[in-house]
């Protein structure tokens, strides 16, 4: 079973360039910053990598086929993973319930939220099945 979830990671290679930019901001910034020196690093350091982002790219919250709000996410990643930055001591788990509706309610299967804030970077993976209606921690 263990193999199987492995088999299925999805976007992995991406996943792994996208976490090893979030260490990189991390390690050479630290804690404390304001989110927007965080967002403007992590844009110097996706480039640096090849990675394609778009940033505040307004998201059609869908309810029942009719458009019920917008969200704008921090980056989408090569139009395939949502991320959300956060600067903050402790991350309520308010964010990650927003992250969840975030990709319920919109096309997006991979999302990240990533807390520069601490003594130690707090980077949470979700992953919304449309297929199983439900959230998968990985």
């Amino acid at each position: 079973m263990v193999a199987d979830l492995k088999d299925k990671f999805l976007y992995k290679e991406l996943s792994y360039k996208i976490i090893g930019c979030f260490y990189e901001v991390y390690n050479e910034l630290g804690p404390a910053h304001k989110e927007q020196v965080y967002h403007e690093a992590l844009k110097v350091s996706f480039s640096e990598k090849e990675i394609s982002f778009k940033t505040n790219k307004r998201l059609k919250i869908i309810f029942k086929g009719k458009e019920v709000g917008v969200y704008e996410p921090d980056f989408i990643i090569e139009d395939k993973i949502v991320v959300e930055i956060k600067s903050v001591l402790n991350m309520p788990k308010v964010f990650e319930k927003q992250l969840y509706y975030y990709l319920r309610g919109t096309d997006y299967k991979v999302g990240y939220l990533v807390n520069f804030g601490n003594e130690q970077i707090d980077i949470r993976r979700r992953v919304y099945e449309i297929a199983r209606g439900k959230p998968i921690s990985a």
